[in-house]
């Protein structure tokens, strides 16, 4: 079975002017918005799980076109697809060169459909709508693959792993106590997540300690943003001896920060290091300068002869998630800085100390916190001179 490109490199793409990313175990993605990110990601995607993505249109009743214009705008989402330039337009994969007219004509043809990549979107908290996760068809042909994708996976969980299930959150054997734990404490507040029968649908609910249901609608924005990428992690953490989910590779996660306390960003970047200790490859995008401090703090830990108990004081994890402690300390990551028009930066080292202010500021991550503080200074010291004269 082909393995993803460990290397992708685009130009003249939208906002994209150049951007070559090598991959490491965990890959950062960090820049203002409407810089390419997304659209960066979604195109590896593209790329990489071709086949099941021609196949996945060929149920949905959809056309492929061969047009790259036209079908971009089918799988990207509407008026994107304009983005593609013929004559300026470049895709590499592990340094070689791809002719997308010729790609898209070759589709049927192609005889791997597995699906490499589970691709987590931004856009996740549309796959429930008052409660019920969507199918791939109850979304318009114009929205994002991505979405329509991830959405659909998580309804057939419901309608199979789970179909004679009520309770979905804490389950033992789908996350490690020590991070359901975490979870449960940093988001949830002690709540369950249920899937009740309602109007002869099911539906999720928030449950109680004295068994009231509170529907969808009166969640907080970050349990509604950190319910679909929970049931992300249960398609890539599956029950029983199965450390993976068959055939998928690489993950895809999206700003995991929505919504999200700082304890709660700790917690859902210890599941992200449960992925990798289970042999995932994943890659994120982020505005959260808290998920650099855990790339800068592994990265310094591991330069400096760190141990696994050091791991487990950062996460507040107990003594069980030893495993994952020690392989964190033996990845490897990689963090790039995506800005509009210009070619995208690898900031990889973190060096709060790098002449490159980019690097130093991670990004402009810390950009406008260090501003104010120097502004701050400045007034105080001002002022306390004018108190001494």
């Amino acid at each position: 079975m082909p393995k993803p490109a460990a290397r992708l490199k685009i130009e003249n793409f939208g906002p994209i002017s150049e951007a070559e990313v090598e991959f490491g175990d965990l890959t950062v993605l960090v820049g203002p918005q409407a810089t390419g990110k997304s659209l960066f990601l979604q195109t590896y995607k593209f790329l990489t799980d071709l086949g099941g993505i021609y196949e996945r249109f060929k149920q949905a009743g959809l056309v492929w076109a061969t047009d790259p214009s036209t079908l971009l705008d089918l799988y990207l989402g509407e008026g994107i697809g304009g983005a593609y330039k013929e004559e300026h337009t470049r895709f590499a994969l592990n340094g070689d060169t791809v002719k997308l007219p010729e790609v898209l004509r070759g589709a049927s043809k192609r005889r791997d459909k597995t699906e490499h990549i589970l691709y987590i979107p931004a856009q996740r908290v549309m796959s429930i709508r008052d409660g019920l996760p969507l199918r791939f068809v109850d979304f318009r042909a114009g929205d994002p693959f991505v979405l329509r994708e991830f959405s659909d996976k998580i309804h057939q969980m419901t309608q199979t792993e789970f179909a004679l299930k009520q309770k979905f959150f804490p389950v033992e054997g789908r996350l490690r106590e020590s991070l359901r734990v975490r979870l449960q404490q940093s988001i949830f507040a002690g709540l369950e997540l249920h899937l009740k029968e309602h109007q002869f649908q099911k539906r999720f609910v928030l449950v109680s300690n004295s068994g009231r249901d509170l529907p969808y609608l009166v969640w907080s924005a970050g349990q509604r943003e950190f319910v679909p990428l929970l049931l992300g992690f249960y398609l890539l953490l599956p029950a029983g001896k199965v450390s993976r989910r068959k055939g998928v590779e690489w993950v895809i996660i999206e700003e995991p920060e929505m919504g999200l306390h700082a304890r709660a960003i700790m917690d859902v970047m210890g599941v992200v290091l449960e992925l990798l200790r289970r042999g995932y490859r994943v890659c994120m995008t982020t505005h959260s300068p808290l998920v650099l401090d855990v790339v800068w703090g592994i990265q310094t830990l591991q330069r400096h002869n760190a141990s696994s108990t050091d791991i487990l004081e950062m996460f507040d994890l107990g003594t069980e998630m030893k495993p994952l402690a020690e392989h964190a300390l033996k990845i490897q990551p990689r963090v790039y800085y995506f800005q509009q028009g210009q070619k995208a930066i690898d900031i990889s080292r973190l060096d709060p100390a790098s002449a490159n202010m980019v690097e130093s500021g991670w990004g402009g991550l810390t950009e406008f916190s260090g501003r104010i503080g120097e502004v701050v200074a400045k007034v105080v010291n001002r002022y306390e001179g004018k108190k001494a004269s």
